[in-house]
């Protein structure tokens, strides 16, 4: 009897394991700020499927106080870590709310000239991919959360510069 509960207790493990890793429908998560006139911080980060992530961080990114003189200093690093879990969970609960297919792929108005523009690319499993370019960083209210959340992701994990 012992062993058999054993046995149970195992394919269920196994199973929850089995599905957390499936729930996903996104292959590669890759988010990127572009400059503006100011201290914006000027970044790229991929996230892949099994939370490992890289940013490549240029400017104004763990820096506390503008300085025009930031532009003259060589970019910041390539940095990489494992995404905490419940971070990833809470990026795909977000994601999956914005119903990203249907999303357009352009957002914002030229006019201003000193605005960052935001980049969200996702590589899903299918195949298939979704660009938004978001001059601005206002193209949705939903869409502004999700940047929100990567200016955030980049000081709650653990990076290692790898050059």
């Amino acid at each position: 009897m012992k062993y058999l509960l054993g046995l149970f207790t195992i394919i269920f493990l196994l199973s929850c394991s089995s599905q957390k890793m499936s729930t996903s429908k996104y292959s590669t998560i890759e988010y990127e700020a572009g400059a503006c006139f100011g201290s914006c911080p000027i970044f790229k980060m991929t996230i892949e499927t099994d939370r490992t992530a890289v940013l490549e961080a240029e400017h104004f990114n763990f820096s506390k106080e503008f300085s025009k003189g930031e532009f003259d200093k060589p970019r910041e690093g390539t940095f990489k870590t494992t995404i905490k879990e419940s971070d990833h969970k809470k990026l795909i609960t977000l994601l999956d709310g914005l119903d990203i297919k249907h999303l357009s792929d352009k957002y914002g108005s030229r006019n201003v000239t000193d605005l960052p523009t935001s980049y969200l690319r996702i590589k899903f499993k299918d195949g298939s991919s979704k660009n938004i370019e978001d001059y601005g960083k206002r193209g949705t209210e939903k869409l502004s959360t999700v940047y929100k959340f990567f200016e955030d992701l980049k000081h709650k994990q653990q990076w290692e510069k790898v050059k």
